[in-house]
């Protein structure tokens, strides 16, 4: 199914800490933008896919319904997180592949600052009654037991962490989309305050209202459209044993200092035909700043150990031998889930980064996730 599918267009809605705007609408405009700028009529759409938590946003029939869509073959609820994006993306891939749609929408749409806010979640589940009495109830917490443990077992350290939200910072600078795009030193952020060990404020992510989506189509009806195919070469989901029983138990997973990126590896470059080497650029899911250290070593790009060191070279930056996060990432961009690191790569493959566009971006890797399970996908030009 590899290389019949491709990613013609994408949509973006402004992102803000208080839209004044219901999910629905800025979940439709996301859309509309998306197909504009392929140059597809909505009324072609016939598949939807997206993912929420906590009810925070719309289901892709409420989508389906806004956009006056005459009816849909395909569709795609998911109840899942950080790992949807790419996941979503590749199995809209198979459905067209295989004939289930012709024309699909992935979409993320979230008032996730002034709304339900999943940073401040207090998420339930079968293991809520040992973790809330010790106040282990927030996802940041999870994230920051892996950083910790990552960081010892590797030799790194905060000025690891740091150098990542730094380098990020100074892509969000020539990003008008970014919700923070003041300039970020590393004496700024060791003077930010600590938020849970060992992660201080820029190591977050920025909670924002917005949306973004994506459309795929055939890679032969891509040709015809207005924009560069971003052809989907390969993708991949993983999740490692004894994943956790809810979203806050994974007190059974044997080593904290890999992630779902090391799991699949070798299988996404396999169907892709590529190799470490040939990867171009990279789009690695950050709600924090560990899970781009731990996704640049599990991928393979650097050396386990290194990835501090291959960041504060100046590799991932502009110019740089493996640029990284070219819209700022999350943690600068805004949180639309990740939704919005997939939309990126499509925009670096097409040549449309502006100033932030990659030297070389014939061949691109985006991941989606940040713990024991997550997806990621190859993205090329049409060559």
């Amino acid at each position: 199914m590899t290389r019949k599918v491709a990613i013609a267009g994408v949509g973006y809605t402004d992102l803000s800490r208080k839209s004044g705007r219901s999910v629905l609408d800025l979940a439709t405009e996301a859309a509309m933008g998306a197909c504009t700028d392929a140059g597809l009529p909505p009324s072609a759409i016939d598949g939807i896919a997206s993912f929420m938590v906590s009810n925070d946003s719309e289901p892709c029939e409420s989508l389906a319904t806004a956009l006056a869509l005459p009816g849909l073959r395909y569709v795609m609820d998911a109840n899942g997180a950080g790992q949807s994006p790419c996941h979503l993306v590749g199995n809209a891939t198979m459905a067209i592949a295989t004939g289930a749609a012709d024309h699909v929408l992935v979409f993320r749409a979230l008032n996730g600052r002034s709304g339900v806010r999943v940073g401040a979640s207090r998420f339930a589940g079968k293991s809520a009654p040992y973790r809330y009495p010790i106040g282990y109830n927030a996802y940041m917490m999870y994230i920051a037991m892996w950083a910790r443990r990552f960081l010892h077992e590797t030799g790194q350290g905060e000025q690891d962490l740091a150098a990542v939200a730094v380098a990020q910072r100074a892509y969000a600078e020539l990003n008008d989309r970014a919700i923070l795009r003041t300039p970020l030193t590393y004496d700024g952020y060791f003077a930010s305050r600590r938020v849970v060990d060992p992660f201080r404020l820029p190591d977050c992510t920025t909670e924002v209202d917005g949306a973004c989506a994506v459309l795929l189509t055939s890679l032969d009806r891509a040709r015809d459209l207005r924009r560069p195919p971003a052809v989907v070469a390969a993708h991949a989901y993983r999740a490692g044993a004894r994943p956790g029983l809810d979203i806050g138990n994974h007190t059974m997973v044997e080593d904290y200092t890999r992630n779902f990126t090391a799991l699949l590896r070798e299988d996404l470059y396999a169907a892709a035909g590529i190799s470490t080497g040939d990867v171009d650029f990279a789009q690695i899911y950050d709600c924090f700043t560990s899970t781009v250290l731990m996704g640049l070593e599990g991928l393979g790009l650097c050396e386990r150990g290194e990835s501090g060191a291959f960041v504060r070279s100046g590799a991932t930056g502009l110019g740089g031998s493996l640029p990284v996060n070219t819209n700022g990432g999350l943690l600068s961009e805004g949180y639309v889930h990740g939704m919005n690191t997939v939309a990126e790569a499509v925009l670096q493959i097409q040549g449309r980064g502006g100033e932030r566009q990659s030297a070389r971006h014939d061949v691109g890797v985006v991941t989606s996730g940040a713990l024991i399970d997550g997806s990621a996908l190859v993205l090329t030009s049409d060559r």
